[in-house]
């Protein structure tokens, strides 16, 4: 190497340095840009002319960008319902609009993908980030569940039909020993229900069957049985109707005589009179208990409630699912139904209130009806190598041949409702970077200062 090829080494450095420069430059003005991944410098040695090892030289260098867009970047909480941020490695799928025509949006074909998760509802319900692009997923029917359609996602401001009762789950604990209102509730046998006022008999002691309390027998009865659940059920145009229940004990079990203690389910018939004037019917099935207060039958899980009628107004079959060991027997100290769980999946129709994101990827909404529905599925995608995706405007990025294929699916990622993903531009390392590239520069200087006196001292020789 000669002094003309240091005077180029020199220049290979100040190009470098100034590449670097250019990249601390562009970090620190995206240090607050939600989303936004620094741009890191690599240095790499020219080799310009291979010698033997005893006359190598330190050749020139050349300077390459890195990406880190693997690297996490700060939470920050927003409070808006619709921003999200992830909480690990890959990218929200999104695209940009094309158009409109006819009230209606085009979109470019194609996926780009970012992480800037600053996401809010535009006039027509999609959601766009603060650089313009719009959130890509399925939509979801809000009563099924089902995906109705791939692309960008957009939230209809529509009614949530009313859903009829169908199901109610329950369960609870029975009292070994109800404590009834008898007159002689002192005396063995008194915690039956036993024959009522007009001489009949509700009871169903084994297996299913039908039967009813008239309102004739109505104040013996609830002098007989103890208080059930009572709640809000709903019929299918929305119309809610409240089911009272009692729970009566029709059998105390004889370990002799291999029998089970034996409980039924009323419901009262009408709602807008006193109980004490309402007909009540029997649910139909004969719970039975064995001395440790485990139910024995029936074996299944649930039993169907048949024609449930309330007012006039007959629910249908309601399914009455109570799980395993969720109804018991056990001796309590007060004599009374002890609930642990009672909810039912009817509900009137409603209004969208707001929007909200799930950690597994749903936009979810809550309606004024008090439900909260799924409406659509976040796409987000991972790469093999996110290094290796092409950086475009607007924080995105495209898929390349270094990237690899996109891969959908959270993977071991979390998206994280009410917050964004700050920039991972940490200010004082980039200060700390950005001296050391200004000592180079200026060394390098230094050296085309040092050949030109070289070279002037040389041609001195001449002269």
């Amino acid at each position: 190497m000669d002094v003309f090829s240091a005077m180029q080494t020199a220049v290979s450095g100040l190009k470098a340095q100034s590449f670097s420069l250019e990249n601390i430059s562009g970090n620190i003005a995206n240090s607050q840009t939600t989303g936004f991944k620094r741009v890191d410098t690599s240095f790499v040695d020219l080799v310009a002319e291979q010698q033997s090892p005893s006359r190598q030289v330190a050749g020139s260098v050349s300077a390459n960008s890195r990406q880190t867009t693997t690297v996490q970047g700060g939470l920050n909480a927003t409070d808006i319902g619709t921003n999200m941020a992830l909480n690990g490695e890959g990218f929200f799928a999104v695209t940009t609009k094309s158009g409109d025509a006819n009230g209606q949006s085009s979109f470019v074909t194609g996926d780009t993908y970012t992480r800037r998760g600053d996401f809010a509802l535009d006039k027509d319900g999609y959601l766009v980030n603060g650089a313009g692009s719009y959130l890509k997923g399925s939509s979801l029917d809000p009563v099924t569940g089902q995906a109705t359609a791939e692309g960008p996602i957009q939230v209809a401001n529509t009614i949530l039909p009313a859903q009829p009762t169908s199901t109610i789950t329950y369960s609870a604990n029975l009292p070994k020993t109800p404590a009834t209102a008898k007159a002689n509730a002192s005396q063995p046998g008194t915690e039956l229900l036993g024959t009522l006022a007009s001489g009949a008999n509700p009871a169903i002691l084994s297996g299913t069957g039908t039967a009813t309390v008239s309102a004739a027998d109505a104040t013996s009865f609830i002098n007989g049985s103890i208080s059930g659940p009572v709640l809000t059920a709903y019929t299918a145009g929305g119309a809610p109707v409240t089911l009272t229940t009692r729970w009566a004990k029709v059998q105390n079990g004889n370990a002799a005589a291999g029998t089970n203690d034996v409980w039924n389910l009323f419901y009262a018939n009408q709602s807008t009179v006193l109980s004490t004037n309402s007909t009540w019917t029997n649910a139909g099935t004969a719970f039975q208990f064995n001395s440790s207060g485990q139910l024995t039958a029936p074996a299944a899980s649930s039993v169907t409630i048949p024609a449930l009628t309330v007012d006039g107004v007959n629910l249908g079959n309601i399914q009455l699912s109570y799980g395993t060991g969720g109804l018991t027997g056990y001796t309590s100290s007060g004599g009374t139904v002890t609930t642990n769980a009672l909810t039912q999946n009817g509900s009137t129709s409603g209004t969208l209130n707001n929007l909200s994101i799930t950690k597994d990827g749903k936009i979810a909404g809550s309606y004024s009806n008090g439900n909260t529905v799924a409406l659509a599925n976040i796409k987000v995608v991972q790469f093999i190598n996110s290094d290796g995706l092409k950086a475009t405007s607007n924080g995105t990025y495209q898929q390349t041949l270094d990237s690899g294929t996109p891969l959908v699916g959270l993977g071991t990622t979390s998206i994280i409702g009410g917050n964004v993903e700050q920039s991972n531009t940490d200010i004082a390392s980039e200060f700390s970077k950005m001296i050391v590239t200004q000592q180079a520069y200026s060394a390098n200087t230094k050296v085309i200062s040092t050949a030109q006196d070289m070279i002037s001292a040389l041609i001195n020789i001449i002269r």
